[in-house]
């Protein structure tokens, strides 16, 4: 005898009945009416506690569940996700842990939250992929420095945000909102950060201006002064902005959680923000790769402090020196070679070629800036 849906309740009363009766064979019963032994004992035992409503289907929900919140914990959410508009469920549980809550739920119960909040975008969330992450073993081996997109101020004024990022850490070392992107502007703001911060290894550029829109070679006058510092450069790929991937990472967490969401009038009034998102973002914000820690655990100042007077530039001894006139070039053999405008009134050092029979290397400090061919003169 099966169990129809329709009658269901007869059924178990029918057979809870029959079961009761004197000398009733229990799983025989069972048998007939398709069900478990576990299952008609079960009916037997409710019926004895609580009569025919014993027989009704109950609830599997549990009554308690370990991960249903509290509507204070819920609120709690709501508003660090109000602090932090595009915080997404993990970044939140570790601020929640940073600032010492207990009983923290699962990330994907904080973004389920969201969603029921209505704070959750999905169609921003899926513009955020994983990629493949690659970093310095130490801070300041390697700054990362570059202009995002000029924005407009509300005096019809335009801000031209620089920042300047450790690739190890991912520690913003400086944040500025610029009126151009002249060398002179740019210059100050590094003093500033170098003489908070001291001077790194080396620093990653693009190839656009002030730092990289030399037609002869790849230096500029900023990019000479920093290697008087004894900071290598390095420019990424042309058309690659991939490889500063660090920075423009960063440029877009910039947009997402400050740009888009408010206006400034002047300058003043974007370098006031710039300076509170910046503490924000290396000591509180948790990073996705740094396991959810903020930038700061990870950072500390260099060692290599920054020179207020340029120190001189030192060759070894034997080395061939010349002088770099103002049209860029040197005289050797009584033949011009074009060095490049940057280096203009800059000394630079000719060794042979180690390798190949007929070069020199252009030094300048420790750095090799060029080669002279011989061979064409």
């Amino acid at each position: 005898m099966p169990w129809k849906a329709m009658d269901t309740m007869s059924l178990r009363e029918e057979f809870v009945q029959r079961a009761r009766q004197e000398g009733a064979n229990v799983s025989a019963l069972c048998r007939e009416y398709h069900i478990s032994r576990k299952t008609g004992y079960k009916w037997l035992k409710r019926y004895a506690a609580q009569g025919v409503a014993g027989l009704a289907d109950v609830s599997r929900r549990p009554h308690y569940s370990p991960q249903q919140l509290s509507p204070a914990q819920e609120a709690r959410i709501v508003t660090e996700r109000l602090a932090h508009p595009a915080w997404g469920g993990r970044k939140l549980r570790a601020r929640l842990q940073q600032q010492g809550e207990t009983d923290v739920p699962a990330a994907s119960t904080i973004t389920a939250v969201l969603r029921r909040h209505a704070l959750l975008d999905p169609a921003l969330s899926a513009q955020h992929r994983p990629f493949q992450r690659f970093e310095r073993s130490a801070p300041n081996e390697l700054l990362q420095m570059d202009f995002k997109g000029h924005v407009a101020t509300g005096a019809g004024l335009r801000c031209h945000p620089l920042t300047i990022l450790d690739d190890h850490s991912r520690y913003l070392v400086g944040l500025y909102a610029c009126p151009d992107e002249r060398q002179a502007t740019v210059q100050a703001c590094l003093i500033s950060t170098f003489r908070t911060y001291g001077l790194p290894e080396a620093m990653l550029m693009d190839n656009g201006s002030p730092w990289g829109d030399d037609a002869d070679t790849p230096y500029t006058r900023l990019t000479v002064w920093l290697m008087r510092l004894g900071i290598q450069v390095l420019h990424g790929r042309p058309y690659h902005p991939q490889t500063q991937g660090k920075d423009e990472r960063l440029h877009r967490t910039l947009s997402e959680e400050l740009l888009s969401r408010q206006d400034f009038p002047d300058l003043a009034a974007y370098q006031t923000a710039f300076d509170h998102w910046r503490v924000l973002y290396n000591t509180q914000r948790p990073h996705e790769a740094l396991g959810l820690q903020p930038p700061a655990s990870r950072y500390q100042p260099s060692p290599r402090l920054f020179p207020e007077v340029l120190p001189p530039l030192v060759y070894p001894s034997g080395a061939t020196l010349r002088k770099v006139d103002a049209y860029g070039k040197i005289s050797f053999r009584n033949q011009p070679y074009r060095i490049g405008r940057a280096f203009a009134g800059e000394w630079v050092a000719l060794t042979p070629d180690p390798d190949l029979d007929g070069l020199l290397s252009v030094f300048f400090g420790p750095f090799h800036v060029g080669s002279l061919n011989l061979k064409g003169v």
